[in-house]
């Protein structure tokens, strides 16, 4: 799907909050406080340091910052790597931009976990994990882009887990030049671009499992992002586009190939009450843009107004290879669309089942799986819904409360190289997959 180009909205919007409201409370730079004596301890906020940007600047390798129940408004930059940020209580700490920062929480090195916590009011970025030096300075209207000659800095190795990301003017939870990471049980909504994303890294062996995205412009997009991408797992209902995966020449690691998508609900993404800025491809559940030998397996994709899953392909970008084997579809505008109305096409794409709707018709005949190599795709035209209005990122209902990390103690180890899923036991899953954390139903 086309990537939407919202930085001149978000300098704008970021400039007239900031004339309007001053500076924020935060200061990256202060080191208040006392660390405990001794190796990998626990630093409390605000027990030994009063901000949690203040105890992230005494934490050393090994320790974990232990964040009190509150509403915190300091700017978090983490620079020092495999330390640990945790909130006491998910639902009950929040960092809270107030639209006044770019980012709640940058990660800038490895080994780093954030956890249990909730973030919201950011002009660009909930959780931004990163290792663009772009990004990180976190300068409004960049977004973190990295299109010029020099090269690529990766965080090596990261976890997100339990955090809500809720109401930020970019990406709720954006991974970008970072690789060997996990995304798992948390939740995003009101992005005004997608809920959670992940782009140019390549290999990039990054899990994303368990998470909830509803009510964003796009609920997860991958871009440039290539090699041992597992989606799995989540709830992708209730925003404008459900997921995409597509090349972007914004970015560098062209062209995107090599993801899994499995065992995902991809659901009644046609959501009125969402930001406006995504209508490219409203009511769509999977698009894939100028992305090759992706695999979408064995995911529940329904009531999607526009197309369940479309395959296109961008500027001189083609979508090859692409397999659509073993998914339930069902209630959508059409089940699977392939649609390549430029001089660059597709080929060697395949789509598996019965009694499916497509355009061109007849996909699952002409082109079952396993395609032959470079067999040209069919291409067909794709009319879809006219998109609503929506209502500004900042408008989007507020979510339920959602369910605490585990108890744990001590700093989470993580892994230099996370263990990627077993696919054999992914199942389609039902409509009520992870219900109990969303606010958009699904029949």
């Amino acid at each position: 799907m086309p990537r939407v180009d919202l930085r001149g909205w978000v300098a704008v919007l970021a400039a007239s909050a900031v004339s309007l409201s001053g500076c924020s409370g935060g200061d990256d730079s202060a080191r208040q406080g006392d660390r405990p004596a001794g190796e990998r301890v626990t630093i409390r906020v605000p027990a030994d340091a009063p901000t949690i940007s203040a105890a992230v600047s005494l934490a050393q390798p090994g320790d974990l910052v232990l964040v009190a129940p509150g509403v915190y408004h300091d700017r978090v930059k983490i620079t020092t790597p495999d330390i640990t940020l945790r909130g006491e209580s998910r639902n009950d700490v929040i960092l809270d931009g107030r639209l006044r920062q770019s980012n709640g929480v940058v990660v800038a090195a490895s080994g780093v976990a954030v956890e249990n916590l909730t973030v919201k009011g950011n002009t660009q970025n909930g959780v931004l994990v990163t290792g663009s030096a772009k990004a990180i300075d976190g300068a409004p209207g960049e977004g973190g882009y990295d299109t010029g000659d020099e090269e690529v800095h990766f965080v090596e190795s990261f976890l997100v887990s339990h955090v809500t990301a809720t109401g930020n003017g970019l990406y709720g939870i954006y991974a970008f030049s970072a690789r060997n990471g996990v995304i798992e049980g948390s939740y995003a909504s009101g992005s005004a671009d997608s809920g959670i994303y992940l782009g140019q890294c390549k290999p990039c062996r990054v899990v994303v499992r368990d998470n909830v995205a509803e009510l964003n412009a796009i609920g997860f997009e991958g871009t440039n992002a290539s090699g041992d991408v597992y989606v799995v797992g989540n709830r992708f209902s209730g925003n404008r586009v459900g997921l995409t995966i597509s090349s972007d020449h914004q970015e560098k690691l062209l062209p995107q190939q090599g993801s899994v998508i499995a065992g995902n609900l991809i659901a009644a993404n046609q959501q009125a009450a969402t930001p406006e800025q995504a209508d490219g491809g409203w009511g769509t559940g999977v698009g894939i843009d100028g992305g090759s030998d992706n695999r979408v397996i064995r995911n529940r994709i329904t009531d999607n107004a526009g197309a369940g899953l479309v395959i296109t392909a961008t500027q001189n970008l083609p979508a090859n290879g692409n397999q659509v084997v073993d998914n339930v579809f069902t209630a959508n505008g059409v089940d699977v669309a392939w649609t390549f109305p430029t001089a660059t096409k597709g080929y060697g794409n395949c789509v598996g089942g019965a009694d499916l709707r497509t355009v061109p018709a007849g996909l699952a005949a002409v082109a079952p799986c396993p395609a032959t190599a470079g067999s040209p795709s069919p291409s067909g035209v794709l009319t879809g819904p006219r998109p609503p209005r929506g209502i500004p990122f900042t408008d989007v209902a507020a979510p339920p409360a959602q369910p605490r990390l585990p108890n744990t103690t001590g700093a989470t180890a993580v892994p230099a190289v996370p263990a990627l899923p077993d696919l054999a036991g992914v199942l389609a899953p039902t409509a009520s997959l992870l219900a109990d954390r969303a606010l958009v139903r699904v029949s």
